[in-house]
């Protein structure tokens, strides 16, 4: 039995038509991308440290809790009571009376189609009267 070894006559090798797809380029790429995920994805789950207080349930109280209400063209009502943004922090402190009123919590309520300017002006407001503890309502919808 006998085999032929070499390519015979005139030194021309045919390797013939190769029908597969050259994968190296793809897997080269793919483990580049790998590798950059894995570099990248430990920095996109580093947080900013906060130390949050634990919620603290206080018992409920008999005082009735005090609502601003906003409605639009800044029309500003203290409960019922119409008022103004300039006189807004010595009408809450005469509502709210006791030793220390800047220590109570007030609630806002917005109607839907007040700006967020207008919103926002109340809250500075308050703040700079020195009501920081500030409470936003909203309505449940039910969806």
């Amino acid at each position: 039995m006998a085999a032929k070894m070499s390519g015979g006559g005139g030194g021309k090798f045919d390797l013939g038509q190769n029908h597969d797809m050259n994968v190296t380029p793809f897997v080269d790429v793919m483990l580049v991308l790998l590798i950059i995920f894995m570099v990248a994805a430990p920095l996109a789950t580093v947080a900013i440290k906060v130390d949050i207080p634990p919620a603290i349930n206080q018992p409920p109280t008999d005082k009735k809790p005090t609502y601003i209400s906003i409605q639009e063209g800044e029309k500003i009502f203290l409960v019922d009571t119409p008022t103004e943004l300039s006189r807004l922090g010595a009408d809450l402190a005469v509502r709210l009376g006791g030793a220390n009123p800047k220590d109570e919590t007030v609630l806002i309520r917005a109607d839907r189609t007040v700006k967020y300017r207008e919103f926002m002006n109340v809250v500075n407001q308050l703040q700079v009267d020195g009501f920081y503890r500030i409470g936003l309502i909203s309505e449940d919808l039910g969806e």
